[in-house]
């Protein structure tokens, strides 16, 4: 079974504890508390000096704590945990400060992925197809060279900034622990029978479109309609990450790159598999965390022109001078924003991609960038602009929220993939 690297968290200092049974260079390391840091350019613990220091364990039952791991990083649910982890432990040092990687089996980590991303407790057909869905993209992933220019992430001048965040930036390692990639928190989220179950029923099983693993991107919320790969990422799509509506034989699709449809789509509360208020399905899906953000579907922020200002400048490192118009450029299938004019006193910018725009404004992620502006004027003169918005994430691939309600409406874990990744089929890994 093949491992993977999962880079945990990076600080200047590290506190950890082991438990059941690690050795360091073939010697038995005693079960305790301990704590390394980065001096010199080098990794100091229990007094010595370390290029590299690799705790492996001893058995299964071996386990590891990391003291104050940060997750949903820059998003608003961000906050620190303690968290325990199987496998082997590796410190290296990234940009001057201690990175903690985990090494451990595929399909272990894929246990605590699917318990990570959503509270474990929905239907198995949802969780068996959530697990299909995170082992592709692991392998589509893992699959991908690793060479990565400042083109494919992005491009500016002074009109225009276009940025987007892909997961290789990761060179030290496969992948991250937290939203970057797929959220990882090692045995800390329980993996239940059921998770288990999920896991085992669909051991090896990929999405594969002209026999390539699928690059099978999932988010919360799509808001109704699903995104294509292009708005978010590189300027390429994929056949099977379409747009479409997310209901039933996904019908009613409508052109929202026009900018009035796009309106009245995000003013209304269209009917589909993620619009839902059920408490006992969401609980299902979302963790304790998750569960703080109750507005998914359609939301509302609303700044006044002070704020908006002082927050743009803050998030985008820009001197605009005061912001006196937020304008839409360009828009992508499912209504999400992928071009932005920001107007300013001493200066104007077109923000892109959807990620950007969520950065810039909000002093975390909006939820989308799936939203209208509304530009207003009281009746003392004072100018606020309330931004009206839909779904929570990039929409692209499988909707969560919306492929729980198929679960728990019926569907197969199959009917669920055939329903996000049309055209996809079902293989095993050993098989491609």
């Amino acid at each position: 079974m093949r491992n993977v690297n999962i880079g945990i968290l990076r600080a200047p200092q590290i506190n950890f504890c082991l438990s059941g049974g690690y050795c360091l260079d073939g010697l038995v390391v005693p079960d305790g508390d301990y704590s390394a840091i980065v001096k010199d350019g080098a990794i100091i613990w229990q007094e010595r000096k370390y290029d590299v220091l690799s705790f492996v364990p001893l058995d299964e039952e071996s386990h590891f704590t990391l003291c104050d791991v940060v997750i949903g990083v820059n998003f608003h649910w961000e906050r620190k945990q303690n968290q325990i982890f199987a496998g082997a432990l590796r410190f290296i040092i990234e940009d001057g400060e201690l990175r903690a990687i985990n090494n451990l089996p595929v399909e272990t980590y894929l246990q605590s992925v699917i318990s990570s991303e959503m509270s474990a407790t929905s239907s198995l057909e949802f969780l068996k197809a959530h697990t299909v869905i995170s082992r592709s993209w692991l392998y589509a992933q893992l699959r991908r060279g690793e060479e990565v220019t400042e083109a494919q992430l992005g491009y500016e001048d002074e009109e225009r900034i276009v940025r987007w965040y892909a997961r290789e930036n990761h060179t030290l390692f496969d992948l991250c622990a937290d939203d970057h990639c797929q959220r990882y928190q090692g045995i800390t989220s329980v993996c239940n029978e059921k998770v288990a179950e999920a896991v085992a029923a669909t051991s090896n099983l990929v999405l594969t479109y002209d026999g390539e693993v699928c690059d099978a991107r999932f988010s919360k919320c799509c808001g109704g309609m699903t995104e294509k790969f292009s708005a978010c990422w590189e300027d390429k799509d994929y056949d099977y990450l379409d747009s479409f509506r997310d209901n039933d034989g996904k019908v009613g699709f409508v052109d929202l790159t026009d900018e009035a449809a796009a309106r009245c789509w995000i003013e209304d509360a269209p009917v589909s598999f993620c619009n839902t208020d059920d408490k006992e399905v969401l609980s299902q899906v979302l963790n304790g965390y998750d569960c703080e953000t109750n507005d998914f579907y359609r939301w509302q922020v609303k700044y006044t022109q002070d704020e908006i200002t002082q927050l743009i400048e803050k998030r985008s490192g820009i001197s605009f001078g005061r912001i006196e118009d937020l304008q839409p450029v360009e828009r992508a299938a499912s209504g999400r924003l992928v071009a932005l004019r920001i107007v300013g006193a001493n200066r104007t910018v077109v923000v892109g991609k959807e990620l950007e725009i969520r950065r810039w404004l909000s002093p975390s992620h909006l939820y989308s960038s799936a939203f209208v502006i509304d530009k207003l004027c009281s009746d003392a003169g004072e100018i606020s602009f309330l931004l009206k918005g839909a779904g929570w994430g990039h929409g692209v691939g499988l909707c969560q929220i919306g492929a729980a309600m198929m679960g728990e409406r019926g569907y197969s874990f199959s009917q669920i993939l055939e329903h996000y990744y049309p055209g996809a089929l079902l293989h095993k890994i050993d098989e491609i």
